[in-house]
C-alpha cells in the first residue's frame, strides 16, 4: 500500500478571526453543537496527552463529559497511567478531531481533580455495569486473564448489587486551560489556525501559520 497517496483535500469551510468569538467558551461550545448536529459518531471524544515529571509522553483517547467556563471534566481511575502522570506532571493537553466537519480543536492547561462530591454524581448517574467495572479494574496494570477480571466483576455484582459506592481510586478531572488552537482545513493544506492565549486575565486571539 502506498501511504503517501492517501489525500483528501478540504473544501467545508474557512475560519477568520472576524468568525470567532472573543471567549474561546464560547467559541468551543458553538463548534460542539455543531459537531453535535451533524450527528457524528462520539463527538465528545478527545485524545488526552499527558507527561512524566521527565517529559515521557503518553496520550488516549477518553470523553468530555461536562465544561464550563471552569474547565473541561472527564472521569478515571486515580491511579491509571494517566493518573500517576498527572500526579507528576498536571499540564495536559485535549484534541478533539471531528473529521467530517474538517475540524480540531487544541486546548492546553493543567489539570486537577474536581470535588469528590462532583464525582459522587457523575458516578452515579453511570450504568451499573460501568460502576462495577470501576470497583474491580486495576486500571493500567498487569492482570493475568480477563477470566480474572471477570470473576472480580462477577463477585462485586453479588456484594454490592444495584448500588455500589463509588471507589476512593476513581474520579473526575478538570482541565483549566490556558491555550485553544482552533483548526479548520482548507484547500492546498492552507489551513486555518486560530489561537486563544491567556495573558494577563484576559484572551489574545493570534493567527498562526498552517
Amino acid at each position: 500500500m502506498d501511504l503517501t497517496a492517501l489525500r483528501q483535500e478540504y473544501m467545508r469551510a474557512g475560519l477568520h478571526e472576524s468568525d470567532l468569538a472573543p471567549d474561546p467558551f464560547t467559541q468551543f461550545g458553538s463548534w460542539f453543537d455543531e459537531a453535535l448536529r451533524s450527528g457524528i459518531a462520539l463527538p465528545n471524544a478527545m485524545t488526552l496527552a499527558t507527561a512524566t515529571r521527565g517529559g515521557r509522553p503518553s496520550a488516549r483517547t477518553v470523553l468530555l463529559k461536562g465544561f464550563d467556563a471552569s474547565g473541561f471534566v472527564f472521569y478515571t481511575h486515580y491511579r491509571s497511567r494517566k493518573g500517576r502522570e498527572i500526579e507528576e506532571n498536571p499540564h495536559a493537553m485535549l484534541l478533539f478531531l471531528w473529521r467530517e466537519l474538517e475540524r480540531q480543536v487544541g486546548i492546553e492547561g493543567r489539570v486537577a481533580q474536581v470535588s469528590a462530591a462532583e464525582s459522587d454524581g457523575y458516578f452515579a448517574s453511570r450504568p451499573l455495569g460501568s460502576r462495577l467495572s470501576a470497583i474491580i479494574s486495576p486500571q493500567s496494570e498487569r492482570v493475568v486473564s480477563r477470566e480474572v477480571l471477570e470473576q472480580a466483576l462477577e463477585e462485586a455484582s453479588k456484594r454490592w448489587r444495584n448500588e455500589p459506592p463509588r471507589p476512593q481510586h476513581w474520579g473526575g478531572y478538570r482541565l483549566v486551560p490556558e491555550r485553544f488552537e482552533f483548526w479548520q482545513g482548507r484547500q492546498d493544506r492552507l489551513h486555518d489556525r486560530l489561537c486563544y492565549l491567556k495573558a494577563e486575565g484576559t484572551w489574545k486571539i493570534e493567527r498562526l501559520a498552517p
